[in-house]
Formats: structure tokens, C-alpha cells, sequence
């Protein structure tokens, strides 16, 4: 069976948890997310024990051109991360939820099982958009199925608030991504990230880049662009806020890896650049962490260390390929794709210990 139909159809399956019995939805939402979770990790599996990339094939409307969809090893690492994160919350959220039963309508209910559901499925679908457009509309439904879950509690005008600056904040870095996909597109016609090398080629690498950089460093948290850390991290339920922190930052992470590849001048800059801005938000983000007295927003600001953490790593790698010291290339890559697994098993069990405190 085409793996994108199957998607597809488990896509279309979340909505049956509008319909079912208030006992039934965790259930129904856990089959789902287990289904799509296989579906996309068992390809994720091969590619990163083979040696091909997984290519899914697309569909395509009338006058449309069928989108391009394939799980690289990076795509893979990424799918297969966000699925255990995704999962474990799930698993979580029975417990943690039970007390809103009867306070909240069943209504709300399955609009938040909804919701969550299809951030898991639009975080596995960003690793799997390759191209501008795809890409695009699946990081937009990450955006907003993520607001809905942070409003969960919006009778509390304090989570409202923060749940709007969060929405705000994801939109400003959008528009980052927008204006540097329609750059490479107008200069170049590149409109999928494999592309961006024909831009990168002629062009100065670090203006377009410095661009990728903002709108995927406002979703990962990277200072200056962190402040909706730690207003939405509290406000959030404790699962959501696990997932988010644990996962969901990562794509950010992942947006900046996938714009690295391609890059063939300015190696040096971007990669000091990348460096001095990760030790910012590394050594910020854990001195405002010690300062904090609730817990979430303490585990908040330490997201934000740990994203300068792994941003060290990243642009450790990228001095490494400019200096062609493949040792500290070598050294920096792994050692920040290791602590991006590292920080989304450890925050999300934090995140998960502080609900249940």
C-alpha cells in the first residue's frame, strides 16, 4: 500500500475522536499516534540501516505538481525521535488529564487529543517535506496545533496571553522562512531544500542563510529569539510542554542542519557566528534557570541553555568543514545531534516529573 495514503488515512482516522465516548479518546488517540508513529518509523529504520533514502511518492492535483516527499538519515534521526517523545507523552497525558474530565467539556476534550495528534503528525511531516511549499504548510499545522494546546487552559487570562505571544512570535519567523524560500525561488528557481545549492553557488551564502537562521531559530529558542520559552512552557499542560521542549524545538534544530548542507561559501562566518550566539544562549538560559522559582519556567530557561549547547556543536562542525578539520567537523555534528536525543529524552521526563509534582 502507498505509505502516503496510509498516512493519509490514519490523518483522517484523529477525527473519529470527536465522536467516541470521553473513556475511549485517550485510547483511540494512542492507536492512532502508534499507527502513524510506525508508519514513519519503520521507513525511518531502513534508511538509517541501509544506505538509500526512503522516497515516498507523492500526489498531485490538477495543475499542481506532486510534492516532494523522502526520509533521508537526517530526516530519519529526527522521525524517530519525535515519535518515542510523541508517544511517551501520550502515554502520559491518560493520567495527567484525568482531573480535567470534569471540568472541561468533552468537546475540549477531543479538540486537545485532536490537537495533539497532529502536532505529532506535523513534526514527522516537516522531516519529510523537502520541498518550499510542503514544507511550509506542515510547519504552519505545527504552529497552530501547538497553540491550541497551550490555550488548553485559557480560562486563565495569564495562559491566553502567553499562548497569543507564542502564535505571534512563530509568525514573525515564518515570514523569516517565506522571504528566504522566495529569494532562493526568484534568484535561483531552487523550491526545495536540495536546491539551494544552485543559490548558494553564485550567491553570498550568508545574507539568505542569516534569514533560515531567525525563522528556525525563533521555533528552537536561540537567544535573542527565546522569549516565548518561558511564558508558553509554564502555561502549557505538563505532556505538551514535555513534547514541545523535548521535540518540537529540535525542528528548529533540524531546519538549520537541513540549510547547513547546502552551503558553499562563508563556512567560517556563519559557523563563529552560529558559535558565539549558542555560548550566548547557553550561558543566559542556564543563569536565568537558576534564578527561577516555578518549576516549568526553570525547565524552560534550561531548554534554552541546552539549544546553545547543541547550537555549539553545530557550529563547531561548520568551523570544522571550513578549516577542513574533519576531526572537529566530525567532533561538532555528532556531539550536537547527540545531545539533541540527549535533551529530548531527559526534558521531556523532567517536564513530565514536574506535572506529576
Amino acid at each position: 500500500m502507498n505509505i502516503l495514503l496510509l498516512f493519509s488515512f490514519i490523518l483522517l482516522s484523529s477525527t473519529v475522536v470527536f465522536f467516541l465516548p470521553l473513556r475511549l479518546k485517550h485510547t483511540w488517540s494512542f492507536v492512532i499516534a502508534t499507527a502513524a508513529a510506525l508508519c514513519a518509523g519503520i521507513p525511518a529504520v531502513e534508511v538509517l540501516t541501509g544506505e538509500k533514502d526512503f522516497i515516498i511518492s507523492g500526489f498531485s492535483l490538477p495543475g499542481m505538481i506532486a510534492p516532494t516527499l523522502f526520509i533521508d538519515d537526517l530526516s530519519a534521526f529526527f522521525i524517530l525521535l519525535v515519535s518515542l517523545t510523541w508517544l511517551t507523552g501520550l502515554i502520559y497525558a491518560r493520567g495527567y488529564l484525568r482531573s480535567y474530565f470534569e471540568t472541561k467539556s468533552a468537546m475540549q476534550i477531543s479538540l486537545h487529543f485532536f490537537s495533539y495528534l497532529w502536532l505529532g503528525f506535523a513534526m514527522i511531516m516537516v522531516a519529510v517535506a523537502q520541498d518550499f511549499l510542503s514544507f511550509l504548510i506542515v510547519w504552519e499545522l505545527m504552529t497552530l496545533s501547538s497553540f491550541v494546546l497551550v490555550i488548553f487552559d485559557a480560562e486563565n487570562r495569564s495562559v491566553l496571553k502567553a499562548g497569543i505571544n507564542y502564535l505571534i512570535q512563530m509568525h514573525i519567523g515564518l515570514l523569516f522562512l517565506i522571504a528566504a524560500m522566495l529569494i532562493a525561488q526568484t534568484v535561483s528557481a531552487a523550491d526545495e531544500f536540495r536546491e539551494l545549492g544552485a543559490y548558494f553557488s553564485g550567491h553570498s551564502n550568508f545574507i539568505l542563510f542569516l534569514l533560515f537562521f531567525t525563522g528556525f531559530g525563533i521555533k528552537a529558542g536561540f537567544v535573542p529569539f527565546h522569549s516565548w520559552l518561558p511564558k508558553a512552557h509554564p502555561a502549557a499542560p505538563s505532556h505538551v510542554s514535555g513534547v514541545m521542549s523535548g521535540v518540537m524545538i529540535k525542528m528548529g534544530i533540524y531546519g538549520i542542519i537541513r540549510v547547513i548542507i547546502p552551503l558553499q561559501h562563508d563556512l567560517l562566518l556563519i559557523g563563529v557566528i552560529i558559535l558565539v550566539i549558542s555560548l550566548i544562549s547557553g550561558i543566559l538560559g542556564v543563569m536565568m534557570a537558576i534564578v527561577q522559582h516555578d518549576l516549568k519556567r526553570l525547565l524552560a530557561y534550561h531548554s534554552i541553555e541546552n539549544i546553545g549547547i547543541i547550537g555549539i556543536g553545530i557550529g563547531t562542525g561548520l568551523i570544522g568543514i571550513a578549516t577542513n578539520n574533519n576531526l572537529l567537523a566530525l567532533c561538532g555534528f555528532s556531539g550536537g545531534l547527540l545531545h539533541v536525543m540527549n535533551h529530548s529524552l531527559f526534558k521531556s521526563l523532567l517536564f513530565f516529573s514536574a506535572g506529576s509534582v
